[in-house]
């Protein structure tokens, strides 16, 4: 696989979650209106779009990636991604299905919030009118704030006695009460790092000195650490979406609230993805998930070859409205872009391990791996196998470059790696 993360998509039900990973993965969840629509988690591969360096390096054609695929110097590389089972206003104190929710977001390494910007679901995803996505935004880092604080607020006494007693480092103690969610040592350190240079806790990491208030500050900084969210504003197309997108952006312009900032929203129809990729499938038009518009058979362009089919009215119709209320209007469905971001708030970055640094070889760039920002020469042969960190002899990158063990791996100088072994 190339990444270890996982991206998981929530949100209420009818929000469209469901839609939309149909919209970016060849799985298929059940979709309806209606309450707890996704009864058991759904997986599937969503792809992350990058620049492939076989076009820098001139081998185009023999790019045969393993996994995912490059055309044209444009590479797709997968991602794994959840749909999880619906939400409701009361998910922290079991209503719903929110005990299961809260359970399968340990497993989340960044969260897609699907949220309705049209207004035509109520909190509990029922049909109305006139409902302010505002407050779907609001409830789901509330229900999850109130899942972790709560956890910890009811055996914070003993925690810090025993935090006391055995002398422990906050970081250790806190990794300890917070290792359920799903989280890493490093992860607490920079939420414990922030809270220190920002000065948001006057007694800064000495825990025995902390209020509840205090601990409650500290939950907040790590959510914002642990479960970064990109909020996926779907229907874009609807009636009422233009002033609901219009007062959401002005909220969190220049701002960041309830876990979300300006440049983590993301404007989509999901439903106009899936259409126009069944379109591009039974042969209608020419289309890719990115583009700002499609041509059909009207505009007198085959497919390959393969002359597009003629379009009936209803569709031509179809066609014609997605064309005007979301692609011309927005610039593209919006879904890859929230892929995209997704990973980018994850800091992680591609790799190329490659066998030989002479890309004349029938198959050039079969692997593409996502790593996290800072990841070292040596972390990496760990990442990709045992048998490469045992026998590790050298690095070495484009060029003949020779690589340090400690030296970070970056974009466009050092991410074209092969890795000698002893007795290679």
């Amino acid at each position: 696989m190339s990444s270890s993360f996982v991206i998981a998509c929530v949100g209420k039900p009818s929000a469209g979650k469901s839609s939309f990973l149909n919209a970016v993965t060849d799985a298929t969840a059940k979709v309806g209106n209606f309450p707890f629509t996704t009864i058991e988690p759904n997986q599937g591969i969503g792809y992350y779009p990058l620049d492939c360096p076989c076009v820098k390096h001139g081998v185009t054609s023999k790019c045969k990636p393993r996994h995912g695929w490059c055309t044209n110097g444009r590479r797709f590389v997968p991602v794994r991604m959840l749909d999880v089972a619906g939400l409701v206003p009361g998910a922290s104190e079991g209503r719903g299905l929110g005990n299961k929710f809260l359970d399968d977001l340990r497993h989340a390494d960044v969260l897609i919030h699907v949220v309705d910007a049209s207004g035509t679901t109520d909190d509990n995803g029922r049909e109305t009118k006139g409902y302010d996505p505002v407050n779907d935004i609001q409830w789901l880092r509330g229900e999850i704030d109130a899942w972790v604080y709560g956890n910890l607020e009811r055996r914070w006494p003993g925690i810090v006695r025993r935090h006391t007693a055995t002398k422990a480092p906050s970081v250790d103690t806190l990794h300890a009460q917070l290792g359920g969610y799903g989280t890493t040592r490093d992860i607490v350190q920079r939420a414990m790092d922030t809270v220190v240079r920002t000065s948001l806790i006057a007694s800064k990491d000495e825990l025995a000195q902390w209020t509840l208030d205090d601990l409650h500050v500290f939950v907040n900084v790590f959510l914002d650490h642990r479960f970064p969210t990109i909020v996926a504003l779907n229907k874009i197309d609807m009636p009422d979406s233009g002033k609901n997108i219009a007062s959401i952006i002005k909220r969190y312009h220049k701002a960041s609230r309830d876990g979300i900032s300006e440049e983590n929203i993301v404007l989509t129809s999901a439903l106009a993805e899936c259409f126009l990729r069944r379109m591009v499938k039974q042969n209608y038009i020419q289309y890719m998930t990115g583009d700002d518009d499609f041509v059909s058979n009207d505009d007198g362009v085959s497919n390959n070859g393969v002359e597009l089919k003629e379009l009936d009215e209803k569709t031509r119709r179809r066609l014609g409205n997605i064309r005007d209320l979301v692609l011309f209007r927005y610039g593209s469905t919006g879904v890859q872009d929230v892929i995209v971001r997704a990973v980018e708030v994850l800091g992680f970055v591609p790799v190329y391990p490659v066998k030989s640094l002479n890309f004349g070889a029938a198959e050039a760039f079969r692997d593409c791996v996502l790593v996290r920002k800072g990841t070292t020469v040596r972390e990496f042969a760990r990442k990709l196998h045992n048998r490469l960190d045992v026998g590790y002899a050298g690095a070495e990158t484009v060029g003949g470059i020779q690589l340090a063990e400690d030296d970070v791996i970056e974009v466009g100088k050092n991410n074209i790696i092969k890795i000698t072994t002893i007795g290679s």
